[in-house]
């Protein structure tokens, strides 16, 4: 006898929800309500899968509340350690592929809840030895939802996602100021003449300048840190709008517990889960000191720019490393893109904060809607920021020289030292000086002599390097 041909596999499964019947690719791991989110959200092209700490920040939550709801008897075991495994999987990155919801959505995050609950329900099914869609067995928001709302898993999920991404930002900013202070210390005994207005200033060193950028990327770092404390208050367990609606007793408490450990993060639940559910004050607040590190770091790459313009009809007193062509018509022109990358980052992070805020001001009542939107902006600042600071690094900072040829001579011939004769000959005499300097062509320190203003040890002790840039 000859076999019968077996019957091709389904391509699809049958899934169910309040506003009827779906057919789902029998393959996917995601759901019905995934699949309308998909058809709904066409928006920015960025799945939340590209979202890495976001959907390691579900996968946890989700892991919590298995947790938690095992524990005061809410879910079989069977189920929580079926559920806790597949958020497992999700939090390491597993199924990242399954999360296909746009990035930017309506309903205040409700796709992006359901997408995991969906990925987890059907996975935890197949590790049960069950077949996708097999919702009587384990269901996505009777098993993996319980106890849960999008209103508390999604604030909760973006704030610990944004504790992820704001230490790798950190991290690489503190590499950042080491650079900075390196080159600071190697230009030490480099003096230069200080510009204000981009006109001649006093003399200082070059390393007093790379110095101050150290120190303002620093203090920087300390407005960034100081933002984790106000990302660490949760309020999972609030449910819809912070009654703790379908939330029993002891499950706040149990489901933070368990989060803080699974996240190793320091968590809390906050006191009054009405306000932290309608209030997104801490997405402002993160917004507004990623703008401020973002500009203050743009500002540095303007300087850097401006440092090394030329090579000969710009300022040229520093190089920065060539690392590309940059011109298709100029041959052997070299650009400053690395800084003017950073630029750009800045200006898409001030973009962002303005999303923010406009964001932040349109909730309404117990629940704001544009969290997913507020959600994008941040974590994309974030990732961008983190990138700049990395290629600003290794790229250019890392590799600056000193031109310190052409900075002797501007030296040498400027009138910027007539400064620190002032407190000695008087304002008055000091600028007729300048003027005189500047008519002739002369030294200040030849002119002091000539007339007879100072003697040579004392022109030599005011004039010097040291005394001049306040390296002394």
């Amino acid at each position: 006898m000859t076999d019968l041909p077996s019957s091709p596999a389904p391509t699809t499964r049958r899934e169910h929800d309040s506003l009827g019947d779906r057919d789902v690719p029998e393959a996917v791991y995601w759901g019905i309500s995934t699949l309308r989110a998909v058809e709904n959200f066409p928006v920015s092209g960025r799945p939340i899968g590209s979202l890495r700490s976001l959907v390691r920040a579900l996968g946890a939550v989700k892991r919590a509340a298995a947790r938690a709801n095992e524990s005061l008897g809410l879910l079989e075991p069977d189920k929580s350690a079926a559920i806790q495994a597949a958020a497992g999987e999700v939090m390491g990155g597993r199924w990242d592929d399954q999360f296909v919801v746009d990035a930017i959505q309506g309903g205040a995050g409700t796709s992006t809840n359901m997408n995991a609950n969906e990925v987890i329900a059907n996975r935890a099914l197949e590790l049960l030895g069950r077949g996708k869609g097999d919702y009587s067995a384990l269901h996505p928001i009777d098993d993996v939802n319980r106890s849960q709302s999008t209103n508390d898993v999604y604030p909760t999920a973006v704030k610990i996602a944004l504790q992820l991404d704001l230490a790798k930002l950190c991290a690489e900013h503190s590499l950042l100021i080491e650079s900075f202070q390196a080159k600071a210390t190697e230009f030490t005994g480099i003096v230069k003449v200080g510009r204000t207005q981009l006109q001649d200033a006093v003399p200082m060193s070059l390393g007093q300048e790379f110095g101050a950028f150290a120190e303002t990327l620093r203090e920087d770092r300390h407005r960034l840190l100081e933002l984790l404390p106000h990302l660490a208050e949760s309020n999972l367990g609030a449910t819809a709008i912070g009654t703790g609606i379908t939330a029993p007793s002891g499950y706040r408490e149990a489901v933070i517990r368990e989060l803080a450990s699974i996240t190793d993060l320091p968590l809390a639940s906050a006191s009054n889960l009405v306000e932290a559910t309608s209030d997104t004050g801490v997405f402002l607040l993160v917004s507004g000191v990623l703008k401020r590190a973002a500009v203050k770091l743009s500002k540095i790459c303007n300087d850097l720019r401006l440092l090394s313009s030329g090579p000969q009809a710009g300022f040229a007193e520093i190089f920065l490393p060539a690392v590309q062509a940059g011109s298709s018509i100029m041959p052997g022109k070299v650009n400053p893109v690395i800084p003017e990358m950073v630029n750009q980052v800045a200006f898409r992070v001030v973009g962002a904060d303005a999303t923010v805020t406009m964001a932040v001001e349109a909730g309404q009542l117990q629940l704001n809607a544009f969290e997913p939107v507020m959600a994008d902006s941040l974590l994309e600042s974030l990732a961008w920021l983190t990138v700049a600071c990395r290629q600003l690094r290794t790229h250019c900072v890392d590799g600056i020289t000193a031109n310190v040829p052409m900075l002797q001579q501007r030296m040498l011939g400027s009138i910027s030292v007539v400064t620190g004769l002032a407190p000695l000959l008087g304002y008055a005499a000091a600028a007729e000086l300048a003027k005189e300097a500047l008519a002739s062509g002369r030294g200040i320190a030849e002119l002091v002599l000539e007339r007879g203003l100072l003697d040579r040890q004392q022109a030599e002790t005011v004039l010097s390097a040291a005394a001049l840039a306040g390296l002394g």
